[in-house]
């Protein structure tokens, strides 16, 4: 039988770190392209105790259908949490429990754009976001970063130009703390900037901050949402606790919640009860307080090696960012290498990583790549840095001289 598939997935494409998991049982690859978190961040113990508990005081809920919204114990823990951590009042009635973070961003282009309609975003994004807004068939125009991250100038011309064109944005999403791929924060000025734009062109603003608690150097900048209520603002459990469980969160007005509500009906009733049980008791104990300067220790030192190792091996010309928090670096190398055509070389020398245009919408981040430093082991780091180092080298051997 022939199916007929619909039009909705004539914009959707295989993500290249999804394509990278079937080398996965190549044991002598070293792969910086994956998003994980290490293992050893996983407090396996405290989530043994917690599930025992759990499936012996609240079993006969626990494993039944829950409420689409999330459970009220729940949602009343990530109030707490957002508001310890982000200074983010807010109310249970303004937070939907999602199946981790990437349902929130397909539940956010699914309500607010219809096919062809505008968005902004940082030039590069998160691939992931890349994946929902195209099944949702938006018009991405990327607005490109340095390192005090998203040039809102830029964003406020680009938004001048779509309304002349009748064309209004429907959101702008940044991730404007340790940003997926490129690891820079968005500076304090930049922020306040970015609020105002919103403000003035009355276009929602769309936080996504799953790297906050991730922080190894400098003082923290306040939290978009912290900064406007109206902001939406999208959190996962999968960096501070783990990402097995499926866990994540969406703050906003309750206009947008209950909206938000009505089509994750559709999708999948609700997110698992059990989780959502296990999830509230880890927030409840504070379990993730003592976590996360664990996993902080852990990283700081990882991403430290992987400087060095860059340092060391990199070529002459090359450059990366100096995140001050979560999982990755962008490196940037010789303009005439393309880090897609390279990346089968790369994988057959042991190496993997993630092109850089696999986060661009506007496909012009051909010779850079995105490295991540949280999962390896501190000996792979040196030494898939070198493989790729060494791969590099063998490219730029055979090119013409500039």
């Amino acid at each position: 039988m022939e199916f007929k598939f619909s039009d909705n997935l004539k914009n959707m494409k295989p993500s290249e770190i999804r394509e990278l998991l079937k080398y996965a049982t190549n044991k002598n690859l070293i792969s910086f392209g994956g998003g994980m978190p290490n293992p050893e961040t996983f407090p396996m113990a405290d989530l043994k105790t917690i599930m025992d508990d759990v499936m012996d005081q609240y079993g006969s809920i626990a494993l039944q259908y829950g409420n689409t919204g999330g459970l009220n114990e729940l949602r009343t823990e990530i109030v707490r949490l957002v508001r310890e951590t982000e200074n983010i009042k807010s109310s249970e009635s303004q937070v939907l429990v999602t199946a981790g973070s990437q349902q929130g961003l397909y539940e956010l282009s699914k309500i607010l754009v219809n096919p062809g309609d505008s968005i902004i975003t940082e030039e590069p994004t998160y691939v992931g976001a890349i994946s929902a807004f195209d099944a949702n068939e938006a018009d991405m125009h990327s607005i490109p970063m340095d390192e005090n991250g998203l040039k809102t100038e830029l964003v406020e011309a680009e938004i001048k130009k779509l309304i002349s064109k009748g064309k209004k944005p429907k959101f702008i999403y940044t991730i404007p703390t340790f940003q997926n791929p490129t690891g820079v924060t968005m500076s304090l000025d930049r922020r306040r900037h970015l609020i105002e734009i919103s403000q003035k062109y009355q276009v929602p603003l769309v936080e996504d901050n799953p790297y906050g608690e991730l922080r190894y150097d400098g003082e923290r900048i306040p939290a978009l949402k912290s900064l406007d209520p109206e902001v939406i603002y999208l959190g996962t459990f999968s960096k501070i606790m783990c990402p097995g469980l499926r866990m994540g969160f969406t703050v906003a007005p309750e206009s947008f919640i209950s909206r938000v509500n009505l089509l994750k009906q559709a999708l999948d009733l609700s997110s698992s009860t059990f989780s959502q049980f296990v999830a509230w008791q880890y927030l409840a104990r504070d379990e993730v307080k003592k976590q996360i300067p664990k996993t902080i220790k852990l990283y700081r030192r990882k991403r430290d090696t992987m400087f060095k190792a860059l340092e060391q091996y990199f070529p002459d010309g090359s450059s990366w960012s100096k995140p001050l928090g979560g999982m990755f670096l962008w490196a940037t190398v010789d303009s005439r290498i393309n880090t897609t055509d390279m990346l089968q070389d790369a994988i057959q020398d042991g190496v993997a990583y993630v092109s850089g245009n696999a986060f661009s919408p506007a496909r012009a981040q051909a010779n850079s790549m995105r490295l991540n430093f949280t999962f390896s082991e501190d000996e792979q780091i040196y030494e898939g840095i070198k493989r790729l180092a060494s791969v590099l080298e063998k490219k730029m051997s055979v090119l013409q001289p500039q």
